[in-house]
This record gives structure tokens, sequence and C-alpha cells, in this order.
């Protein structure tokens, strides 16, 4: 134990401390800071976006300026798998340049206002010795900025137009131009009608009974047809009767009796009760007719 705490210690006869390895010490200094823009880890590929809080180590790049001003590097590390990124100062342009580990996210807005710098110094560049270019420049600026107050114009007195429309004029003017619409529909309709049945007389149009006017014609058609088939079967009958009654006739002087229907019917041809009788006698062949009629008809 007392040879780990005395206070002297050996040093051989040829040591040189010239000789001695001297490392260089880094000025890293760690710092606190927010990410100005976002950018993506090549390693895992998480996002880590503008506004992050993040630990890192402040180092100022050696042999590096811009007129006289320092440029500062940043270590970071990624929020999701720790990997190592790197990131400088751009004084230049105002802004901040991944070097190492990530990959910062497409702006849209840095691409326009770099063009419109590129732009505005190649015009600048261009007018320099070119008078004539320079007020052709100026005469296109001034159109520009006239065309624009014309838009304004236009806008601002539509605008006013508009804020004058209610809602229940808005709703007036819709259903006038429906009536309209349908008013004009109607004309042209009248007016093709018109032109079919006065100008047009070689084309013939049939009409077109509705179905109460057919069952109606049908039902008279039926009653007539009905009563022409009774009284022809009526008169058939009779008929029958008078050529029996006169065959019986004849037969008396024969020795046969008489037939005591055939005899009443002959009696009683002029009156009804003796074509009721008949008809009775012979229903099932009017009930034949009759049906056959209504059968012919349907």
């Amino acid at each position: 134990m007392g040879e780990r705490k005395v206070l002297n210690k050996y040093y051989p006869p040829d040591f040189d401390p010239a000789k001695l390895p001297r490392g260089k010490k880094t000025k890293q200094i760690p710092v606190r800071h927010m990410l100005s823009m976002t950018i993506r880890c090549n390693t895992c590929g998480n996002f880590m976006y503008k506004g992050t809080k993040l630990n890192s180590r402040k180092e100022v790049v050696e042999g590096e300026t811009y007129l006289g001003i320092q440029i500062f590097r940043f270590y970071g590390k990624c929020t999701c798998c720790s990997a190592e990124y790197t990131m400088k100062t751009d004084p230049r342009n105002s802004d901040y340049v991944v070097e190492f580990g990530a990959t910062r996210n497409f702006e849209p807005w840095r691409a326009e206002d770099k063009e419109s710098d590129e732009r505005k110094k190649k015009r600048e560049a261009e007018e320099i010795g070119d008078a004539m270019k320079s007020l052709e420049n100026k005469t296109l600026d001034s159109k520009r900025e006239m065309d624009i107050l014309a838009a304004l114009d236009e806008m601002k007195s539509m605008k006013s137009r508009h804020a004058t429309v209610s809602v229940d004029k808005m709703l007036a003017a819709l259903q006038r131009k429906a009536a309209d619409k349908e008013k004009r529909l109607v004309e042209e309709d009248e007016a093709l009608i018109k032109s079919i049945f006065s100008n047009n007389s070689e084309v013939s149009i049939s009409r077109i009974r509705d179905r109460h006017g057919e069952t109606s014609n049908n039902n008279l058609k039926r009653r007539k047809i009905s009563k022409d088939l009774s009284e022809k079967a009526a008169g058939t009958l009779t008929k029958a009767g008078l050529d029996d009654s006169d065959k019986q006739g004849k037969l008396i002087g024969g020795r046969q009796k008489p037939n005591p229907l055939a005899m009443i019917s002959v009696v009683k041809k002029p009156e009804t009760s003796n074509v009721k009788r008949s008809t009775n006698t012979n229903g099932a062949l009017l009930s034949l007719c009759l049906s056959y009629g209504s059968s012919d008809e349907d």
C-alpha cells in the first residue's frame, strides 16, 4: 500500500520530457440546439423535424471563414438509432449545411428563392452597360404593375356586386329561370302538335280508345248477338213444331194416334205460352246456342 502513496516518482537518467507525445486538445463545447430544418437519418430513415431540441457538440472549423466570420460544426445523434451526423453553418446564405450522416428534406421555396436571386443577378449584370435594356426592363415592370392594379380593381368590383346579392334574390332568379325553361318546352310541344295536325294532312293518325269505351261497345255487341241468337232459336223451334204437327195431321187418316204435345203446339202457335213451353222442352238446345254465341264473341 505504501508504494501507491509516494510523493516522488522515479525518473531514469535518460528521461527527456520533450519526447513525450502530446495529444491535440479538441475544443468541443457541449451545447443544446434546435434544428433549423427537417433532416432524415441515413442509417435508419428516421425524420427529425424542424424545431427538435437536441444535445450536441460544437467546434470551430479550422481554416474556413467567410469574410472573417467563423464557421462552426455541430455533432449530433439520431433520436431513433443514435447514429452520429454532422452539420455546419453557412454564413454566406444565412443557413446550415448537412455534411455527413443525414440528408436535408426538400423545400420547394428554397429553390424558388434561389431562382429569383439568380434572375435578379442576371438582370443587374445585363443593365450595367446597356441603357436601352434598363429602360426596357423598367417599361415591362410598369406594365406588370398596371395589369396587377387592373386585376385588383376587377376583383373589388366583383366582390361589391356579390355583396349586394342575397340568398332570396338568388333563389328567385333560379325559380324564374326554371319557369321560363318549362314554358319554352310547352310552347315547343304545342308548335310540334300544330305542325303535325295542320300541315301534314297525308299522315293518318289512329285514335286510341280507352278501355271503358271498348268495354261498353263490347257489352252492346254481346247483348245484340245474344238477342239475335235467342230469336233464331225460338223461330227454329216454332218451325220444327209446325212441321211435326203437319206430319201428325196427315197420319191421322192412316189410323195412328195423335201426339197431344204436337196438337197443343199447333193450336197455340201465336201465343207466347206455346213458345215458352217449347223452349222449356228444348232448353238444352237453346243454352248450347247461347253459349256458342258468347264463345264466338269472346
